[in-house]
């Protein structure tokens, strides 16, 4: 009854809340819409969707419930000027209903303003439907009034593959379940290989929605789904995103550009939205919260500008309750008096490796959370275990594709830092590094020679890149790549200089005075041979006529060739800003 009275007075009294959830197109780095989701009043048992849903079918009043739902989204998506398109959830029971109500959605855009070509009405195909044909007539009636139709949780209900083939959807919306670690599931992928075959054929655009790690996107942009919405992006808010934030357009542009998950994450990706209380709670409160959900270690509290002002730890707060007269002397005091006052508290753009430097300082408790703002307003926590178990992950990636002589990154790693800069518009600076006459070194004076050298440049290069903003890469053989953010001229100045001091080592003092040596060729007859030489083609891409990783590669691969035609040592500056029309590709492995 209680249930009942809570639903009555949210149909009464309108109190219903709506959150939007971006939905994002990887290929334009754009927003396509946002899916509207209705919760009840915060804190109450009818607080999530599914529950509230749930006791208004029990009670006979999903319609009304509906109504108001849809009415909402309406207003508050045209109130907050969001752009692009609005995605309506839509139960088939409730459109078939007799008792329910015809015309509201157009007498509802009509008030607001909003055109019907930017509405999406979302037909669920978790509920069995009893006369489809009458179905197919309802849509058929909506899309004449110009509205946009879609199939949402593809794959988990009743008859999908059906209801797509006689409803002709605009879009297809794949459950969750089928993105869930598609990565590592041999069964998803052909899923989903299967339901982009069909949406070619079928002219449907497919969307893929509860994507919350970074390699799921990866396995969807592979597949050509290009639109895409989940956790990793954006969680539903009040406040969702106008356009792309920095960090979500590194995300998209790592999937669409390079396939490959960012070496230097952002601890924003990590951060889990988890319910927080204000600074007005009472422990007795919060104690509740903690027993209601025993999945809660941590409520954030915040002030009224939504700022996080501490961190109240469930541990601690039944320590209290459990001493003499612990509920009597707190039940009524604010939540403020026994809650941590300085948690760390992190902006969404810091590195992980930051974040790591700052938890060792600290001596933070590995069981702890960290809060994570956007603005300074509270966005999320993150467990420590998972920032730990994410950087130890990392380090594993990074010495899978290390080159195993000199332990650098390799092509990989060199291609997740250039497509950074280019997602975020930030200039740099592309060196390219070459041994001349390196091939004729190593065959007379055998392989370990040969491999002192390349340890030799590349111990230079590292001390010489020590106190800049730069990015050392071994690309494989005696070719390395310096990714500079300043400073590039005089470091690869410096590094020439060096490697021709230190090199002389390698060569006797005769070899130095005649700047060379006598070898044999492949013929056999005599040579002459220069003394190893550093080759360096340094290039300045203009950001706005290069795209990817690639195209930039081949432009310091070019400049790298121009350096080569000088016996000695050579710095060539490219001046060309725009890519050649043959964009070469980074495939030197390392060995």
């Amino acid at each position: 009854m209680k249930q009942r009275k809570l639903l009555n007075e949210i149909l009464e009294n309108g109190t219903i809340t709506t959150l939007f959830q971006p939905l994002f197109d990887i290929s334009r780095q754009t927003i396509l819409g946002y899916e509207a989701l209705s919760r009840g009043p915060k804190n109450s048992c009818l607080e999530m969707p599914n529950t509230l849903f749930q006791v208004a079918h029990q009670y006979g009043l999903i319609s009304e419930l509906e109504l108001l739902c849809r009415s909402k989204a309406i207003e508050n998506f045209v109130h907050l000027k969001l752009q692009g398109k609005l995605f309506l959830n839509v139960s088939p029971k409730t459109l078939l209903d007799p008792s329910h109500p015809k015309g509201e959605t157009l007498h509802l855009i009509k008030q607001f303003g909003l055109a019907a070509h930017r509405v999406v009405i979302e037909v669920t195909e978790q509920e069995r439907v009893e006369d489809e044909f009458l179905l197919q007539k309802t849509m058929a009636h909506y899309r004449s009034l110009g509205f946009t139709i879609a199939i949402d949780d593809l794959g988990t209900g009743y008859s999908g593959l059906k209801q797509w083939s006689e409803l002709c959807p605009d879009f297809v919306k794949i459950d969750r379940y089928f993105i869930d670690h598609c990565d590592k599931s041999v069964v998803k992928k052909e899923f989903l290989k299967l339901i982009t075959a069909l949406a070619k054929v079928t002219n449907t655009t497919v969307i893929a929605e509860g994507i919350e790690r970074a390699e799921e996107l990866t396995v969807l942009e592979g597949m050509g789904i290009n639109y895409v919405q989940g956790f990793l992006l954006e969680r539903p808010s009040n406040k969702p995103s106008y356009v792309l934030s920095a960090r979500q357009i590194q995300a998209l542009s790592f999937a669409a550009n390079t396939n490959q998950l960012n070496n230097s994450m952002a601890i924003g990706w990590l951060a889990v939205a988890q319910q927080t209380i204000d600074s007005e709670t009472s422990c007795k409160d919060a104690h509740a919260l903690f027993e209601r959900d025993k999945s809660i270690a941590s409520l954030v509290v915040i002030n009224s500008q939504c700022q996080p002002i501490g961190l109240l730890h469930k541990e601690q707060l039944s320590e209290v309750f459990a001493a003499a007269y612990g509920h009597a002397l707190y039940d009524k005091r604010a939540a403020t008096v026994v809650m941590d006052r300085q948690p760390l508290v992190v902006d969404e753009n810091q590195l992980l490796d930051n974040v790591s430097q700052q938890i060792t300082e600290c001596d933070f408790d590995i069981r702890r959370h960290i809060v994570i703002t956007r603005g300074q307003q509270y966005l999320g926590i993150v467990p420590v275990r998972d920032i730990l178990k994410h950087i130890t992950d990392e380090k594993i990636r990074h010495a899978q594709h290390a080159n195993p002589l000199t332990m650098l990154p390799g092509n990989l790693a060199l291609n997740d830092a250039i497509e950074r800069r280019l997602a975020t518009q930030k200039a740099f600076s592309l060196a390219y590094l070459d041994l001349n006459h390196f091939k004729q070194f190593n065959d007379l004076f055998g392989y370990a020679s040969g491999d002192s050298v390349i340890k030799l440049l590349a111990n230079i290069t590292m001390q010489a890149c020590s106190n800049t903003n730069s990015f050392v890469g071994h690309i494989g053989g005696d070719d390395f790549m310096v990714l500079f953010d300043n400073n590039a001229v005089a470091v690869c100045e410096h590094i020439i200089r060096q490697f021709e001091i230190e090199s002389q080592v390698f060569f006797s003092s005769e070899h130095i005075k005649n700047k060379g040596y006598w070898s044999a060729n492949r013929e056999g007859k005599p040579q002459f041979v220069p003394l190893v030489t550093l080759a360096i083609g340094l290039v300045t891409p203009d950001l706005h006529h290069y795209k990817n990783s690639h195209q930039v590669a081949a432009l310091a691969s070019n400049a790298k060739k121009s350096a080569k035609r000088f016996a000695h040592s050579h710095l060539f500056l490219c001046r060309r800003s725009k890519p050649s029309s043959v964009v070469a590709r980074l495939e030197k492995q390392a060995v």
